[in-house]
């Protein structure tokens, strides 16, 4: 039997991890992977495009219906849709109110209890909400949960601020456990020379730009329907790269204990490509008025 590798997605928010995360279990699944996803975000908009839906009820929203989580069912909280994939999203407080983290926390130790990890699945996917990586969000990461972590990331500043500090989250915890970074994921903002600046930013974290997602607006088109483009469009050009996506993730061994970089080295790669310029410090903290009397 093969041994089930967990797997979380992590990136900066709206960076298209769980429309990312949808097509590549759509793919893996669509080559006979057993697959379960797992939604750590209190949108719960993790398994939509799997099930067809707005939105799958979360584990806290019907567990506070019932009264406790100890008054659910696996099959409550457990659906499933494309291709036999396992949909389960964990839900959270209404914002504001608590900690949305804890009903990650929840959510895990009730599938663990209910037996929702069957000896036939490949893979669990865990997609956590932003680029979050304290308190419950990091429970996938903190308890060993998932071993492999992917990044989302593009080749924008934000993005890119936001997978190095994701990276200095996963060698916190993986000096204590098996949690290592698999590889980047770059979902392409269609910025200059993107695919070169993942590719050095992966190389000075130790680790590899697993695949190149390009921009398409099949994608769009999909979601519109609640569909992956694996299920909208199989023949698309945009599905062949989901179907690549999953065979790297699905052949790769390269998992390893990063080494990020400071913002100062952040920013020297970011204007070696050119997506930022040069600060003048003259000018940092000068309004306009300020400028035009000067």
């Amino acid at each position: 039997m093969a041994k089930l590798r967990q797997c979380a997605i992590y990136g900066k928010g709206g960076i298209g991890k769980s429309t990312t995360t949808q097509n590549l279990v759509s793919a893996l699944a669509e080559s006979g992977k057993k697959v379960m996803i797992v939604g750590c975000d209190p949108k719960a908009d993790s398994t939509r495009l799997i099930l067809h839906a707005k939105a799958q009820n979360s584990i806290m929203q019907m567990a506070s219906d019932a009264g406790s989580v100890e008054d659910l069912e696996l099959e409550d909280v457990l659906k499933v849709g494309y291709k036999d994939i396992k949909c389960v999203e964990s839900g959270g407080p209404e914002p504001g109110v608590g900690c949305a983290g804890r009903g990650v926390i929840t959510a895990i130790n009730f599938l663990e209890e209910e037996g929702a990890y069957t000896d036939d699945l490949d893979f669990v996917f865990y997609d956590v909400l932003g680029d979050v990586v304290c308190g419950g969000f990091a429970m996938p990461i903190r308890e060993n949960k998932a071993q492999e972590i992917y990044i989302v990331c593009s080749g924008e500043m934000m993005a890119m601020y936001a997978a190095n500090n994701i990276a200095k989250g996963i060698v916190k915890y993986a000096n204590s456990g098996s949690v290592r970074l698999a590889g980047l994921i770059c979902n392409s903002r269609q910025c200059a020379r993107e695919d070169e600046l993942i590719m050095e930013l992966a190389r000075k974290l130790g680790t590899t730009m697993i695949h190149f997602v390009p921009r398409d607006n099949v994608v769009q088109r999909a979601e519109i329907r609640r569909m992956t483009v694996i299920e909208y469009e199989p023949q698309a050009k945009q599905a062949d790269e989901y179907r690549a996506l999953a065979k790297k993730i699905n052949e790769n061994t390269n998992f390893i204990i990063p080494t990020p970089i400071t913002m100062d080295e952040l920013e020297d790669l970011l204007m070696e490509f050119g997506v930022m310029e040069e600060v003048d410090e003259s000018i940092v903290g000068v309004t306009a008025a300020a400028e035009a009397t000067a």
